[in-house]
């Protein structure tokens, strides 16, 4: 499994409406994209849940590096990110750990996305061990879709995503509001076994 995002910070005054549109009318043109274990299509509305920008930054969870690799580059549908916005920085984190919580058959409506950056003087393995414990917690808070855990081991940063049924306001770390949901291949995912 691969994480992935990229964020596209849009002006004050960018009217949201033509990312909810872009998205409303491109969004189902992954759900069926191969490699794909989850998109989710997402914004940050400025004023809304405390929000200081407005932006777009879509998170993608990925069954197959080869999947990343067409969608990047092999004209699997960046080209249109590159066309609309330039072309953004792609932040990329290996997997570690995915997790599906109790509202796992619904719809997500909000994210949240917590960076943690891992000190030169802390053995990874202890904090990805810490990570893997807390993870039956966090994955079994009511609300809860799915949460999913990586590392980008150039800059050691963890990061944990969550995917929420319902909106979630002024959380710690990054909240998104979710547009659009694409998961072709997320059962080709299995749940990660829990720590005890």
């Amino acid at each position: 499994m691969y994480a992935m995002q990229y964020e596209i910070s849009l002006p004050s005054d960018y009217d949201m409406a033509i990312i909810r549109h872009r998205v409303a009318t491109k969004g189902p043109m992954l759900d069926g994209f191969p490699g794909l274990a989850l998109k989710a299509y997402l914004i940050r509305e400025r004023g809304v849940a405390g929000s200081p920008i407005n932006q777009y930054a879509p998170f993608y969870l990925w069954a197959s590096i080869e999947g990343m690799s067409r969608f990047l580059w092999g004209g699997g549908g960046f080209r249109g990110i590159l066309d609309s916005f330039g072309r953004p920085a792609v932040e990329h984190w290996t997997g570690v750990a995915l997790r599906r919580g109790p509202a796992r058959h619904t719809t997500p409506r909000s994210a949240t996305r917590i960076v943690e950056t891992i000190p030169a003087d802390v053995d990874p393995a202890g904090v990805v061990e810490r990570e893997l414990r807390d993870l039956k917690r966090h994955a079994e808070v009511d609300g809860v879709h799915s949460v999913a855990i990586a590392i980008d081991p150039k800059g050691w940063q963890l990061v944990r995503f969550t995917l929420w049924q319902h909106a979630v306001r002024h959380a710690s770390g990054a909240c998104y509001e979710v547009l659009h949901v694409s998961s072709p291949h997320l059962d080709e995912i299995p749940d990660t076994p829990l720590a005890t």
